[in-house]
């Protein structure tokens, strides 16, 4: 099943049951959604609709924004509107892919390397494009980008 299915048969389901924390965070998913479709066709983009790749970067940066929204919340001492954006990511999580874990993205990393035959810091950037085509929302690329100029300077 793809991706938007998923999301609308959730809807339909949170909708069903009166959950809505759930009915919430899953409209604010559709409107991000929506928000880039409308915003790929001013561009001249596809009429076709928006990829899987793309609705997991979309729901990728969601839950960046909310992790980063719960931190500055709790540095603030407003500990019930962290907690709130803490189940949201778990929600949002739900439909991105298993996230890999430390040493699932090390190796990763060094096939990547291997293949495209790295050797410089100056092939930083092949391999963190080539990461993202291979992984895209299995990790976070911020952490991964220390990890492969780590990886090309030794």
């Amino acid at each position: 099943m793809e991706l938007r299915a998923k999301l609308q048969a959730a809807t339909k389901e949170a909708m069903k049951s009166k959950d809505n924390a759930r009915l919430s965070t899953l409209r604010l998913i559709s409107a991000a959604i929506k928000d880039r479709e409308i915003a790929a066709r001013g561009e001249g983009g596809d009429e076709a609709g928006l990829s899987d790749a793309d609705l997991i970067a979309i729901l990728s940066k969601m839950v960046k924004q909310s992790q980063e929204s719960a931190k500055a919340y709790e540095e603030g001492g407003r500990l019930e509107l962290a907690q709130k954006e803490e189940e949201e990511i778990k929600i949002v999580q739900e439909f991105l892919p298993r996230q890999l874990d430390d040493a699932e993205v090390a190796q990763a990393v060094d096939a990547v390397v291997s293949d495209l035959g790295a050797s410089s810091i100056r092939d930083m950037g092949r391999v963190m494009a080539e990461l993202r085509a291979r992984h895209a929302g299995q990790m976070d690329f911020g952490a991964v980008g220390a990890m492969v100029k780590q990886r090309l300077l030794h």
